[in-house]
């Protein structure tokens, strides 16, 4: 627990706005319409206010008005839409499943998602390796979209959906042109419309590095 915040002020969010865990945070939260406080980090400039709260130094943070401090983008979704969740993102028929994609997802594909991305930092393997690793991802979420009409886990956006998706959008912009000539065609269009929603629009408006006041 840190120190608390003025009762009145809204929580705080540190965030950047490229990583894919701040912008699933960034989902939850501006979904559900909550308002809070974004301070805008740069990751080689980090401000003292972040570390204080949060040695290790990663973002999403949500620091609540109460002084609790929330380090994880996934407890930061789940807060989020347990303060409102207007599109019923939560599901309890569906927490086991959905746990299962995002640890997939997290645990699994982000691994190499960080290899594809930077593969001459990994030369024990050539690129297309590394995106064959991912690619076997990709066909496992097309299978859900196609049983689910378009969605992963239900007939709407869940918390799944939401949480996989910064991922996604990573992977396939390393190579586009490649992304769009896969059999993914379902996982194509689930990315694009996601893209292409007035949501992410709001989720990726850019700000300023926040600078603490003197």
């Amino acid at each position: 627990m840190s120190k608390s915040l003025n009762p009145d002020t809204p929580p705080i969010l540190y965030s950047f706005r490229r990583c894919p865990y701040a912008m699933r945070a960034r989902l939850a939260i501006y979904n559900c319409k909550i308002d809070i406080a974004l301070r805008e980090v740069v990751l080689k400039d980090k401000p003292p206010s972040l570390l204080a709260i949060s040695p290790k130094g990663t973002v999403p943070v949500l620091q609540l008005s109460d002084g609790l401090i929330i380090e994880e983008s996934l407890d930061i979704m789940k807060w989020a839409l347990q303060q409102r969740d207007p599109d019923q993102w939560l599901s309890a028929a569906l927490i086991e499943p959905t746990q299962e994609l995002i640890q997939q997802n997290d645990n699994e594909f982000k691994y190499w998602l960080d290899r594809y991305k930077y593969a001459d930092r990994y030369p024990q393997h050539p690129l297309e390796f590394y995106r064959s690793c991912c690619e076997h991802w990709f066909a496992i979420l097309e299978s859900n979209l196609m049983v689910h009409d378009g969605f992963l886990l239900a007939d709407r956006y869940t918390l799944a959906d939401m949480a996989l998706f910064p991922f996604v959008r990573q992977c396939a912009h390393v190579d586009r042109e490649w992304f769009l000539q896969t059999p993914y065609v379902h996982l194509q269009a689930w990315l694009e419309k996601l893209i292409n929603s007035n949501l992410f629009a709001e989720v990726m408006k850019k700000h300023p590095q926040w600078i603490a006041s003197s």
